[in-house]
C-alpha cells in the first residue's frame, strides 16, 4: 500500500504542527474561554471515527462483492483506527464535560450513542479474533461491518432527534456554519491534520496485517508439511524393516 509514499509522514508532521499553532492562536470562545480549544482535537477525532467506519463499510461491501483479501485487511485496519479515535473523542469529551456540565459522564444521547458505537466496533474486532478460518472471518466481519455502520448516522443525528445537553451540529448542517470563521478555518486545518494522521495509521496497520497473513500462511504450510511427514514416517519404517 503506497499511499503517498515517504511524503505522507512529512505531510502529517507539517500539517499537525500548523494545526497546533492555529489552535493556540485562534480567539477564545466568548463563554467557554480557552476550554473551547479542546474542540480542535475533539471534533477531528470524532470526524475520523466517522471516516474510519465509513471505510470499513465500503471495504466490507467490496469484499462481499469481489472476495479479495486486501478489502478485508482494509476493513479491519480502518475499524481498529476508528476504535482508537472514538475512544479519544469520548475521553476528550469527558475532559470538556467536567468543567462545563460538572460531571465526567452524563446520559446525554450523543455521549451514550457514541459509547454504544465504540462497543459495537469492539465487538467487530473481537469477532475477528474469535474466528480462525480466514474466509469465514472475512465473511462474518464483512456482514458485521455493513450492519454496524448504522451507528454512525444515529450518533450524528442524536442531538437533533432527542433533547440533549450536547450542542447541535454547527458545521455539518444545512446553511452557513454557526461558528466564527476564524475558528472554522482552524477547525478545518485540524480536521485535515487528523485525516492525514488517519491515513498514516491505516497504511501502517495494513502493512502489518499483510505481514501477519503471510506469517499465518507460512505456519499453515509448515504444519501441513509436518503432518505429511508424520503420516509418511511409519510407512517408511515398516518398509525398511521388511527389507532387512
Amino acid at each position: 500500500m503506497r499511499l503517498f509514499g515517504r511524503r505522507l509522514p512529512i505531510a502529517v508532521v507539517v500539517v499537525v504542527a500548523i494545526g497546533l499553532v492555529a489552535a493556540m492562536l485562534a480567539p477564545p470562545d466568548r463563554l467557554q474561554g480557552n476550554l473551547q480549544r479542546l474542540m480542535y482535537v475533539h471534533v477531528p477525532a470524532a470526524w475520523i471515527a466517522y471516516l474510519s467506519f465509513a471505510v470499513t463499510l465500503t471495504a466490507s461491501i467490496l469484499w462481499l462483492w469481489r472476495r479479495r483479501p486486501r478489502y478485508d485487511r482494509l476493513a479491519a485496519a480502518s475499524a481498529e483506527v476508528g476504535v482508537f479515535f472514538t475512544g479519544l473523542a469520548i475521553a476528550l469529551g469527558s475532559i470538556w464535560g467536567k468543567p462545563t456540565w460538572g460531571v465526567w459522564w452524563t446520559w446525554d444521547p450523543r455521549v451514550v450513542t457514541t459509547a454504544v458505537m465504540l462497543f459495537v466496533y469492539l465487538g467487530y474486532l473481537a469477532l475477528r479474533r474469535a474466528t480462525v478460518d480466514p474466509t469465514a472471518r472475512a465473511r462474518r466481519c464483512a456482514v458485521f461491518g455493513v450492519v454496524a455502520f448504522v451507528q454512525v448516522p444515529i450518533v450524528h443525528m442524536s442531538v437533533v432527534w432527542w433533547r440533549a445537553l450536547h450542542q447541535p451540529p454547527t458545521v455539518l448542517k444545512p446553511g452557513d456554519p454557526t461558528i466564527d470563521h476564524t475558528m472554522l478555518a482552524t477547525l478545518l486545518i485540524n480536521v485535515l491534520a487528523f485525516t492525514l494522521l488517519y491515513l498514516l495509521a491505516l497504511r501502517a496497520r495494513m502493512r502489518l496485517a499483510a505481514a501477519e497473513e503471510a506469517h499465518e500462511a507460512k505456519q499453515r504450510t509448515e504444519s501441513a508439511e509436518l503432518a505429511g511427514s508424520a503420516v509418511l514416517a511409519p510407512t517408511l519404517k515398516k518398509g525398511s524393516q521388511a527389507d532387512v
